[in-house]
């Protein structure tokens, strides 16, 4: 079965409710997550099935993350306005200690750095950055600051190690039914796409809330 099947949709959908049902009353609105877990994968010998992927989910996060942009000087007001939590100009960038990059690296999910500034915004912020599973992303001097905060307030990270599994948040508990399942279809296509194999051949799908345990998609 492919789970681009009505079928298949349906229960992804099913699974969703359940798992949103199991969920503790929490007084913060908790995360949406789908995890697939591969079967007779070899992650040592198998690249394509190591993660360090982002995607765009088609229908947000249900909540904005906090974006950091590195930039010139002359751009930092604009990065503000169009909606960065936090903007560091070039001159800004070498007084950062590492006390600061660290407050940095724990608040923002995404830092996008212009491209001429990133061997320095590695230098300053990578030590912060790392142990946190976070990266630089460079953006051309040409590019549309405005779409590219856009589009990272809508992103998440498919990431994975030497492990047999990938997953990531496709939302928060308050979003509809309908907008969760559009964006785990979207992970799914993605993760697909990139494994060149039929991906209900090879994985177990699972959905889960903050607080819930995990549901199998069957």
């Amino acid at each position: 079965m492919s789970f681009k099947t009505s079928e298949f949709v349906e229960s992804l959908k099913k699974s969703i409710e359940l798992a949103l049902q199991a969920k503790k009353p929490w007084k913060f609105t908790q995360s949406v997550e789908l995890i697939v877990t591969f079967r007779g994968i070899d992650v040592k010998k198998q690249s394509e099935f190591r993660f360090r992927d982002v995607v765009m989910l088609p229908r947000g996060l249900g909540k904005g993350l906090s974006i950091c942009v590195v930039t010139d000087d002359t751009m930092v007001q604009e990065a503000l306005k169009a909606g960065a939590s936090v903007a560091i100009s070039k001159s800004e960038l070498s007084k950062i200690d590492k006390k600061s990059a660290k407050k940095i690296a724990d608040k923002c999910e995404w830092i996008l750095v212009k491209s001429d500034l990133m061997g320095m915004a590695g230098r300053v912020l990578g030590p912060a950055l790392g142990p946190r599973g976070k990266a630089p992303i460079p953006f051309p001097p040409n590019a549309d600051i405005t779409q590219m905060i856009a589009r990272y307030k809508n992103a998440v990270k498919l990431y994975s190690k030497e492990q047999p599994w990938v997953g990531c948040k496709i939302g928060v508990e308050t979003m509809t039914l309908e907008d969760l399942v559009d964006n785990a279809l979207a992970v799914l296509s993605y993760i697909e796409e990139k494994i060149k194999r039929s991906l209900l051949e090879v994985a177990k799908i699972y959905v889960k809330t903050t607080s819930s345990p995990t549901v199998e998609v069957v």
